[in-house]
């Protein structure tokens, strides 16, 4: 009897030491996820941290505040002629080159690949908001996500700055950055008082197919804060985040007092040669400025970067000002 209650002992006792392994397994296997701007990361890199950067320029941003990335996810397709992040940004490599994940998967994440290159710290602000993506990097290492309740790849580029500014201990320079934004932002607004309050619209071509960005994406709102609005018939449109698609029969909705007009995937003579938007007035009243999407300024607009952002603002800004003059 006594034998058998020491055996039924051991077997407990075994069964309470598995479970606690198990615990102190799982609970080593998680880092932390930071994704609020205003609280602590609670955990420190410091500026010879191996980042992998996932989020749409996540990798930029790092590299704007003197951390370079050892590895970015590519997904506008810059390449490796701009190292994945642009002209604007290219040369705060120095010699330096990361390794660009590429983008033809769409956010489909090799996770072997990420294990492989050992990261500190993986940065996964604005990218998809689906949760078993982050539980699944932070097996990896801590990661930066994007705040709670965020759209898919919508978090505001001055949140994103601050984010990782915070992660990478460079709040300081996060801040200066955007600053340095805002300024070049209040500048061009200053220097144009005929933007205020004249309807704008953000177009593209794409396929068969035309759409418009909306507020919530730097390439509206950075035109917003110049004083812009928004083309009122756009916001009627049916919308995905930050992007309303805008049906053959309903192009006339761009025919806003000021148009940037630009492609998707698509060569610039489609958008040239449309017959449906060369008949909108402000097509033929030259009143929109249209770009391929090859164009560095439009590359630099969807990077949506402190840097990036300034860097488009001064080349177009120009061309919006004899446009909004006609």
């Amino acid at each position: 009897m006594k034998l058998r209650r020491l055996t039924a002992l051991l077997a407990a006792l075994a069964a309470v030491l598995l479970a606690l392994t198990a615990c102190v397994n799982s609970d080593s296997s998680e880092h932390p996820v930071y994704s609020d701007p205003s609280a602590s990361p609670g955990f420190e890199v410091g500026d010879d941290a191996r980042v992998v950067a996932l989020g749409w320029s996540d990798g930029a941003i790092a590299l704007e505040l003197g951390v370079k990335p050892v590895a970015i996810y590519d997904w506008m397709g810059l390449g490796e002629a701009t190292k994945g992040v642009g002209e604007w940004d290219a040369a705060k490599f120095g010699d330096d080159s990361p390794t660009l994940i590429s983008a033809a998967s769409q956010g489909d994440f090799n996770y072997q690949q990420i294990e492989e290159l050992n990261p500190d710290l993986i940065l996964n602000v604005r990218g998809s908001s689906d949760t078993k993506v982050t539980d699944r990097l932070r097996q990896i290492a801590p990661v930066v996500a994007a705040p709670a309740g965020s759209g898919d790849f919508a978090v505001n580029w001055r949140v994103q700055t601050q984010l990782i500014g915070k992660a990478l201990g460079k709040s300081e320079a996060a801040d200066a950055l955007i600053s340095d934004t805002d300024g070049t932002i209040a500048r061009i607004k200053s220097a144009n008082p005929q933007f205020d309050g004249k309807t704008f619209v953000y177009g593209v071509k794409f396929g068969t197919a035309y759409g418009a960005y909306l507020a919530g994406d730097a390439r509206f709102d950075v035109f917003a804060e110049l004083g812009f609005t928004q083309n009122p018939p756009i916001l009627s449109l049916q919308s995905s985040g930050f992007f309303a698609n805008v049906p053959v029969e309903r192009v006339g909705d761009l025919n806003a007092q000021v148009a940037l007009l630009s492609t998707i995937g698509l060569p610039f003579s489609d958008l040239e040669n449309d017959q449906r938007l060369n008949s909108l007035s402000v097509v033929r009243d030259d009143r929109a400025v249209r770009l391929p999407d090859t164009d560095p300024t439009v590359q630099a607009l969807s990077a949506g970067t402190p840097v990036s952002l300034g860097f488009a603002l001064d080349r177009v800004a120009p061309q919006l000002a004899a446009a909004a003059n006609r």
